[in-house]
């Protein structure tokens, strides 16, 4: 079966409301992660769902994102979050702080909210950029209080 496909797939079983779209989702996310294609990341991001019966199972999308190159990833997720955040913002919020909890990634995600706040200001991605920065700012401020503790 062809890729675009399987994302059809995932995206019409992604409120998983009987064992069947469960097996559905599953299978078309196993053979997804087959050949992965950077190309379909903005699209996978938008299968995330508030309205998905089994969140568990959709946390294997998430480890299924975060398994693509990071630059990759944080592109995607930057691309499509003003519209993640209207139909899915807990699993906004869920992938937003996971990128934050690693300091290089966040590093990262900041400079490319930066760089495309400066050419396409968005205020949710102005938002992310800011929260990036303070995590840094106060991870590092945290980091040199201890030492001085010591």
């Amino acid at each position: 079966m062809k890729e675009n496909n399987w994302m059809r797939i995932l995206a019409a079983n992604k409120l998983m409301r009987s064992p069947d779209e469960v097996a559905a989702f599953e299978n078309a996310l196993t053979k997804l992660a087959e050949n992965p294609n950077n190309e379909d990341l903005p699209e996978l991001h938008l299968i995330l769902d508030e309205r998905c019966e089994q969140p568990e199972v959709m946390f294997s999308l998430i480890h299924f994102i975060e398994n693509f190159e990071v630059e990759a990833q944080l592109q995607a997720f930057i691309t499509v979050v003003p519209q993640l955040i209207v139909v899915a913002p807990d699993w906004t919020r869920i992938l937003h702080s996971r990128i934050l909890n690693d300091e290089a990634t966040c590093r990262l995600y900041g400079e490319m909210l930066h760089s495309i706040n400066t050419e396409n200001p968005h205020f949710i991605r102005q938002l992310l950029e800011e929260s990036a920065n303070y995590r840094l700012n106060y991870q590092d401020s945290s980091i040199e209080l201890a030492g001085q503790v010591q």
